[in-house]
């Protein structure tokens, strides 16, 4: 599968279940401005998935037309477990480079659960994308959407509730369109 594909679907995925559903209030807008930035790793590794996000953070530094990136990761880290354990690298990397308060991760992955959640719950659904993948945000970009968004503290809560009003079936079907 191509790079383009890849991102396509997972432009696709933004924009029919981050935005449409309302996950994130404030993904429309960066969709429109195109101030979102995708890349996509082939068979990489560990360590190559960090530094592609050391230079995405460096280029985020320099670039501010850019809110966000995506590190696509199509080919590996299809185990949830060893997607975590990425994450954990990744937000390490993050604070031992003097990044806290600037950046932070969301962690994206096709079989991402909640911890206390079974597999089946249509609220994983929140969390689950076309391929695994680090999302990198800026604090302040996010500190200033959340100042304009009521009770933001209830965003998450509000977010599975809705999936799971929706139902699991729903959910699964709504992702799998995304790959078209």
């Amino acid at each position: 599968m191509t790079d383009k594909k890849i991102i396509e679907h997972t432009i696709n995925w933004i924009k029919n279940i981050v935005i449409d559903l309302n996950f994130c209030p404030f993904a429309g807008k960066a969709l429109l401005k195109k101030s979102i930035r995708y890349v996509v790793l082939p068979k990489t590794t560990a360590k190559k998935c960090l530094e592609a996000l050391s230079a995405e953070l460096k280029f985020l530094d320099v670039n501010n037309d850019f809110e966000t990136a995506f590190i696509i990761i199509p080919a590996n880290f299809k185990s949830f477990d060893t997607y975590l354990s990425l994450v954990e690298k990744a937000e390490e990397f993050i604070s031992e480079n003097n990044y806290d308060g600037m950046y932070q991760l969301a962690s994206f992955h096709p079989k991402y659960c909640f911890a206390g959640s079974t597999n089946t719950d249509a609220a994983n659904y929140t969390n689950r994308s076309p391929y695994p993948m680090l999302h990198i945000l800026r604090e302040d970009s996010v500190t200033k959407a959340l100042a304009h968004f009521p009770n933001p503290e209830k965003i998450p809560e509000r977010n599975i509730d809705l999936a799971r009003e929706k139902g699991l079936r729903y959910m699964q079907l709504l992702r799998a369109a995304c790959m078209q």
